[in-house]
Formats: C-alpha cells, structure tokens, sequence
C-alpha cells in the first residue's frame, strides 16, 4: 500500500512520511477530518518552510498538531513555523531544550554562512503539551497514540501510533540510514527494552517509519534491537569484569565501528557507577502488547 504525492509517500492509509537529504531526516504526516498532525519539524525555520510548502502541495487542510519524537534540533528546530498547531512531546523536552540549545545553535552556526543566519533568526519553540507515559489525539475520524516507551535515543523519546492504519512513527529509536546514535544524552544500557516496548506495538504488517532512512518493519527493529541488546550486555559484562574504558575494544566483539560505540561505552560505564554495579537487562517478553493502556484523549477539534 504505497503512493507517491508530491514527494509524500503514502505508507498506510493517509499516512505519509517524506524524506530529506538535509540530515537524512524523515518527517511523518498524518490526515484526519480536523486536519493535519505532522511529527518533526526539520533543523530550522528556513527547513520548516520548505516543509510547510510541500504540505500544502499534499494538502490544504491546516496543520492542527505537531508532535516532536525527541529534543534534537534536527526534529523540533522548526516549531516556530507552526504557531497555529498544538506542540506534543514528553515532559522532559522543555527543559531540555532550554538548557542544551544554546550549545546546539553555536555548533550549527559554524558549519557555513547560511547557518549561521539561520541560527541568528531561529526561534524555539518546545511542546506546548507534555505528558509522561501516553496521550492521545482525536483527528476528527481517527485517534493517534503517543507512547513514550522508555529512556533510549535520549530520556524523552516519542512514538507515534495510528491503530486504523497500523503505521508507527518510532523517530531515532531506530535509524535505517545508519547505525543507532548513542550520544551525550542517550541511555545504552535500557534501550533494548524500550525497543520491547515498541516492538509491542508492531505486527507483522506495520510500517515502521524511523527519524532516518527508509521505512523498514517489525523484522528490522528486532534485529536492530538484538544489536543494541549486545552492546548493552558487553557493557555489563566488561564493567563487572573491571575492564577499564580503554580496554573494552580489544576485550569484545562489537556489533558497531568504535567510532559509534565510544560515547555508548563511555555512558554505560557512568550509568552502571551511578546505579552500583551491572545489573541484567530484563529479556524480551514473547508475543508482546499491540496496544497499550491509554489516557483520556485530547480533543482539539
């Protein structure tokens, strides 16, 4: 079930996900009867307005909501443009925001003249509405889950669900493009059952749309999940073996380049002192949930 609108594909019933070449991220659209809800909205306001004239080439019903997967600048930076639609994200966002995006904008600003001046003219824009666990959103015809389903690719990731069309929008939990990004802020060693928990909401026919890349199923995420649950085992088992951090790279075979894995490592260990020592991660549980206990929804028409 595929179409191709305007550079939209159609990837389930009126859901469409869009790809760009800047940062190779993946924006998703969802159509209801009050509108459109977009999740992502590109590295700037100069990207949004790219974005906002190929939704109007998709459609010219309004942009009603906006939900942002995670806090990185290349998924949220181009909020301001949608000053008209109610923002979503989990509750960390805001804060998160304020405090890192300063450092953000001053990176970005030096790779050319053009972001320099779009990082001067950048106004930030954090969720407006924030929840913790779940929410819901009535589109008019269809209600759309956002689940967030544990700490990963940062401490406030954010899945989309559209049930009716069985499309999951799963942001940078999981990247097609290239391998996971364990950053300054991610959680290695409880990203494989975040990934359970999403891999709970996938059957065998769900479209599973990642912040990069292409559209992959239920068969890539768990093989992208075992890979990320063998990084975090290896962490442990070094740690409690008391390897030092310089060590682990000739102590273990990784499933991704050291130049992936250095922050992961690094992190790893940091979490395992905090917590005092390693612990085993829990495993994952067979034939798990498609749907999960949901709030009240949110009625915006």
């Amino acid at each position: 079930m595929s179409a191709d609108t305007s550079g939209w594909s159609e990837i389930g019933r009126g859901c469409y996900v869009r790809r760009y070449s800047s940062f190779d991220v993946s924006v998703g659209v969802v159509v209801g009867s009050h509108g459109l809800l977009v999740i992502d909205t590109r590295a700037s306001l100069r990207e949004a307005d790219e974005l906002l004239a190929d939704l109007r080439r998709l459609s010219r019903a309004p942009v009603r909501w906006v939900v942002d997967t995670h806090w990185h600048f290349d998924h949220c930076f181009g909020n301001a443009r949608f000053a008209d639609a109610v923002i979503y994200g989990h509750e960390t966002v805001p804060e998160t925001l304020a405090a890192r995006a300063d450092e953000v904008r001053a990176d970005l600003a030096r790779r050319s003249p053009e972001w320099a001046r779009d990082m001067a003219e950048l106004t930030l824009r954090p969720p407006t509405r924030t929840f913790v666990s779940v929410a819901t959103i009535d589109l008019g015809d269809r209600v759309v889950e956002l689940i967030h389903p544990g700490r990963g690719h940062t401490d406030g990731d954010v899945v989309v669900r559209v049930p009716d069309a069985d499309v999951v929008y799963v942001g940078d939990l999981v990247e097609e493009s290239g391998p996971p990004a364990y950053g300054d802020d991610s959680y290695p060693l409880e990203w494989p059952t975040t990934l359970d928990v999403v891999a709970g909401l996938l059957t065998p026919r769900t479209a599973v749309v990642p912040g990069h890349g292409a559209v992959v199923d239920r068969g890539f995420v768990a093989n992208q999940r075992d890979d990320i649950h063998l990084v975090a085992q290896t962490i442990r088992r070094l740690a409690a073996e008391g390897v030092p951090l310089d060590r682990v790279w000739d102590a273990a075979e990784w499933p991704y380049p050291r130049q992936v894995l250095e922050e992961a490592v690094r992190r790893g260990y940091a979490h395992l002192a905090e917590s005092g020592g390693p612990t085993a991660t829990r495993p994952v549980q067979p034939g798990g949930r498609t749907s999960l206990p949901l709030l009240p929804r949110d009625d915006h028409s």
